[in-house]
């Protein structure tokens, strides 16, 4: 019997995947349990307009990611922060703290997870910071540190 599991079943399939499975496991287990529904016409034609929905979403959170990562390479970001003589930055310039300053200079919200730093920022200069906005779509954000 076709069946499309309603939720992830170990040893079986993953959610909304088409699988055969025995009419007494379906009958006796999958459906009681509400893990699966039979495969019909009906059941189908949600499942399509389920996934076709998603793709969308996905395809409008990616086209908003490449028009964020546009917007990205046009910005030039300066941190002020305390240094010494030696341009040595007392502490370092986080991610976080790119994220707040692009937030309250550009208005762009973007999460401090998403701004790849390998480590921070420990000296005065102009540094290109990677931003990984989307699955496929990265930008580059000119930050430059400057002494109060």
């Amino acid at each position: 019997m076709k069946v499309i599991l309603l939720d992830n079943v170990k040893g079986v399939g993953k959610k909304d995947e088409i699988i055969n499975a025995s009419d007494g496991y379906a009958r006796n287990f999958l459906f009681p349990k509400k893990l699966a529904v039979e495969a019909n016409n009906e059941n189908m034609s949600k499942l399509k307009q389920k996934k076709q929905s998603e793709q969308y979403k996905k395809d409008v959170e990616k086209e908003h990611a490449q028009k964020i990562a546009k917007q990205l390479e046009d910005i030039f970001l300066t941190i002020k922060v305390k240094a010494g003589d030696n341009g040595k930055i007392f502490g370092g310039v986080t991610s976080k703290e790119i994220s707040e300053e692009l937030k309250k200079q550009n208005k762009i919200d973007i999460d401090k997870k998403k701004i790849v730093l390998s480590e921070n920022i420990k000296n005065i200069g102009t540094f290109n910071v990677n931003v990984k906005l989307y699955e496929g779509v990265a930008g580059t954000l000119k930050v430059k540190v400057v002494s109060e």
